[in-house]
């Protein structure tokens, strides 16, 4: 990944919250087939693993040991020239794409557990249940259909070995036209311009 040292993030909050707010990845890893790339939701699993399942017919189930690159990708938007102040003074600004990565290097094991499976499913239905009026459990589901279904799936566990940020959040402008940026995403509110915004507002906050 291109990373210009000014949209370089390290900072371990700032990368664990992206991938637990967004936790639906690219998981890309060379097959027998050439590269391929499967998307799934994933678990940060503290600091060194991620954890998910796939069908079993997914070649993900059949590549344990393999090194994968897995992409998380944040808020994303285009930015209009129109919204830095120094262009109305200069007229030398262009169009650009604002957005947040973060790109995990690390190995791969296939996990055919029914009890780590199960209670994998468990976290994330919970987890992305929660929001709801009234939240559905497994549980809920008959017996025979669940261990059926676990029988159809296979876990994955991702082993971190690197991990990269690139926070493409205006940082090589200067503070007006960065205020210029957050306020026109406010005002556009197109898919993913609040969230956009809000990530650049908490950036300026934590640099005051």
């Amino acid at each position: 990944m291109y990373l210009p040292p000014y949209f370089k993030e390290i900072d371990a909050c700032r990368l664990d919250a992206l991938m637990r707010d967004y936790p639906f990845a690219t998981v890309i890893v060379h097959g027998e087939g050439g590269v391929a790339a499967n998307h799934l939701p994933l678990e940060r699993a503290g600091e060194s693993q991620l954890h998910g399942h796939v069908a079993r017919g997914n070649e993900l189930a059949k590549l344990d040991g393999a090194e994968v690159l897995v992409i998380f990708r944040g808020p994303d938007g285009y930015v209009s020239p129109n919204w830095y102040p120094s262009k109305q003074e200069t007229h030398r600004e262009v169009p650009t794409w604002n957005y947040a990565v973060v790109h995990v290097h690390g190995r791969l094991r296939v996990i055919d557990d029914a009890v780590w499976l199960r209670a994998l499913l468990e976290r994330l239905t919970d987890r992305h249940e929660a929001g709801q009026p009234k939240p559905w459990h497994v549980s809920e589901a008959p017996e025979d259909h669940i261990e059926k279904s676990l029988r159809a799936i296979a876990g994955i566990e991702i082993t971190i070995e690197r991990i990269e940020g690139k926070f493409k959040l205006s940082q090589n402008h200067p503070t007006a036209n960065r205020q210029g940026v957050i306020a026109g995403l406010g005002e556009r509110a197109g898919r993913g311009d609040a969230e956009l915004a809000a990530l650049m507002s908490q950036l300026e906050k934590d640099r005051a």
